[in-house]
């Protein structure tokens, strides 16, 4: 049955004009449409014999161009430089204006501008009328659908096989297969996937995260040859050290995210020497509470009782004792590292199914929930962000986030850190400074729900920069260093912190993982540490 065509009809609904079997006066193939088309032609316009152009649309083109199939229905207005391919549909009450590139098969609903052009009004001295007009012209690629009332400014492209929703205004690129809402539009999902695209903060992090993973999959294994001293038969954190204990524990550290035991021992003995570590008195006891326990953890082995147990063994008016001793004004970082080494302890002891830690854990826990504060969601005076900051990190790491523990407040310490970050925290940055700030945001995230997300994230990819640069720096020799050259200090192992070194390497590894995540392509890095500063 032919589909009626009557003028009206097809000036408003305008597919019944160019179907295949259309049929009549009012079709695209009909007399009058045909008159139509001749008049344009005459004034220059190239327009296809089964185009239909409704008597009601107003062609005020410089140029137009109208493909096979396509049709401009009642009340559009198309001006300007306009090329339409085939099967297009310019819908009622559409404008088409400026210098437009439409491809095949577009759909574009009814009352949408796409508008190829703009006034100049830089000058508020002259009214913007006499300003003049600007283009930089709009295309929209093949098979796209525009909904009803959306706006396409000047300078856009949308690829091809896009859907822009209703209402839209597009004042950006629409990549291939995206579907666009909202004023401005934005990508809301791919049509292949059906899920968000990756946004471009995320897809630099991500491009760091696959460079970073690679050199550290290439370079470890070599480092960790060239720290073994075979004459002293251990591991030193960098040429020209002592062995040390750290030293041994960052070694195994590394090994793990690159699936290796190193050096040239086997695992039980690696267990055997540091089981026996926390006696050789060369070093901090308390420090091997924190690496020596991590490190046997990761070979599948347990830090033995006597290590811990002068901690874990507190009573509960003792750990108030020392909690209320310590100074959380002016040195909230040795506070925080004090807390450290508490929670560790009794994470080993819960480790062991040893009940002596229980009281002295739940106790801690109370302290800790009471003597936070609220504004900066941080332990320690907001006077000196960076000892807060520290400390505070120190402090979670060794007790909550190893427990699995969510005390809320997650708002509060996105805001404090990235005031730190804004205050140059991350200027010239040792591994420690970057470590605290992405660790902390990182753990403030499930209670801030997304709160200043895109900040975080910005935070998140300048942290990997920062990871990549330090590992493929001009500091010399493998691996990354501890901190930046021109940095004043000294670290555990007395090696120059501005080196290469092992204790370098693997917080710059281990904080890049962490930035990653936060960044949402923590699996472009390949590893996930599993010691220390394990994420769980």
């Amino acid at each position: 049955m032919p589909i009626p065509t009557g003028s009206r009809t097809a000036a408003f609904a305008p597919w019944t004009a160019v179907a295949d079997d259309a049929t009549g006066p009012g079709s695209a193939a009909g007399p009058a449409n045909q008159a139509r088309l001749t008049g344009l032609r005459a004034l220059g316009h190239d327009l296809a014999d089964t185009a239909y152009v409704a008597d009601e649309a107003v062609v005020d083109a410089d140029r137009l161009r109208l493909g096979d199939r396509s049709y401009l229905a009642a009340q559009t207005h198309v001006t300007g430089d306009v090329t339409i391919g085939a099967d297009c549909s310019v819908n009622v009450f559409a404008a088409v204006r400026g210098r437009v590139r439409i491809g095949d098969g577009v759909r574009i609903g009814a009352s949408t501008s796409i508008l190829g052009f703009d006034h100049e009004f830089a000058d508020p001295d002259v009214p913007v009328r006499l300003q003049g007009l600007r283009t930089r012209g709009i295309t929209v690629e093949d098979d796209v659908w525009i909904g009803a009332q959306v706006v396409v400014l000047d300078g856009v492209r949308i690829g091809a096989h896009s859907v822009v929703g209703a209402g839209a205004v597009v004042t950006r690129d629409v990549p291939p297969y995206a579907v666009a809402v909202g004023n401005p539009a934005r990508v809301v999902r791919d049509r292949r996937t059906g899920r968000a695209p990756e946004p471009a903060t995320r897809a630099r992090a991500r491009a760091l995260a696959e460079v970073l993973g690679a050199t550290a999959a290439r370079d470890v294994p070599v480092l960790l040859d060239r720290a073994w001293d075979a004459t002293a038969e251990a591991f030193v954190d960098a040429a020209g050290v002592a062995p040390t204990v750290r030293a041994h524990c960052d070694a195994i550290e590394l090994g793990d995210l690159v699936g290796l035991v190193p050096g040239r021992l086997t695992a039980q003995e690696h267990r055997e020497r540091l089981r026996r570590a926390h006696r050789d008195g060369r070093e901090p006891d308390d420090y091997h509470v924190l690496c020596v326990g991590h490190a046997l953890d990761l070979l599948g082995d347990r830090l033995p009782r006597e290590a811990y147990a002068r901690w874990s063994s507190l009573t509960p008016t003792e750990v108030v004792a020392r909690l209320d001793s310590l100074d959380w004004v002016e040195h909230a970082w040795h506070a925080g590292a004090v807390v450290d080494k508490l929670g560790t302890a009794l994470t080993w002891a819960l480790a062991s199914d040893d009940p002596e830690g229980e009281a002295a854990r739940e106790t801690l826990l109370g302290w800790l929930l009471t003597h936070r504060d609220p504004g900066t969601g941080l332990w320690g005076s907001p006077r000196d962000p960076r000892e807060s900051v520290n400390g505070t990190y120190r402090l979670v790491r060794g007790t909550v986030a190893s427990w699995g523990i969510q005390l809320g407040g997650g708002d509060a310490v996105v805001d404090t850190v990235l005031r730190h970050v804004r205050a140059g925290a991350l200027d010239a940055a040792t591994a420690c400074d970057a470590l605290d700030v992405v660790h902390l945001l990182w753990w403030a995230r499930p209670s801030a729900r997304g709160y200043r997300e895109a900040e975080v994230a910005d935070v998140a990819e300048l942290v990997l920069g920062l990871a990549v640069a330090a590992w493929t720096g001009d500091a010399g020799g493998l691996g990354a260093p501890f901190a930046p050259r021109g940095t004043e200090m000294t670290v555990i192992s007395g090696a120059d912190p501005t080196r290469p070194s092992l204790q370098g390497s693997e917080m710059w590894l281990a904080l890049a993982w962490y930035a990653a995540d936060l960044a949402g392509c923590a699996d472009a890095l390949g590893y996930t540490p599993r010691g220390i500063h394990r994420p769980d």
